[in-house]
């Protein structure tokens, strides 16, 4: 492989923007997979406030070299003032998995 992979992870407040954004990087070539898990707690501090918000978990497959505009298109069509976009390095995966984000995302 000759490229690093990352997972990109940001949470959505209801399924439907959640699948919106998922749709637009798979369908954009930013992302080769995006899981999408409901159900999920989330308890932060906004504004001085402790928070809760029930949330929608978006896990992004995608290559290093496209975070840029995965981060990009995210927060285009994200409703959160401020959404939350982090990436976590894939430091190890199947061969043939990885192979097959390369194929999909690094090559167009």
């Amino acid at each position: 492989m000759n490229a690093e992979y990352l997972l990109v992870l940001t949470t959505c407040p209801d399924a439907e923007s959640a699948d919106l954004i998922a749709r637009q990087l798979v369908q954009g070539n930013l992302a080769a997979c995006v899981n999408i898990q409901g159900g999920i707690r989330s308890v932060y501090t906004w504004h001085g406030k402790v928070e809760t918000a029930d949330e929608h978990l978006l896990l992004v497959k995608t290559a290093q070299s496209r975070y840029a505009e995965v981060e990009a298109a995210i927060r285009v069509s994200h409703p959160y003032e401020l959404p939350e976009v982090v990436a976590v390095p894939i430091i190890a995966g199947s061969e043939a998995y990885l192979s097959w984000i390369d194929n999909l995302i690094c090559k167009r």
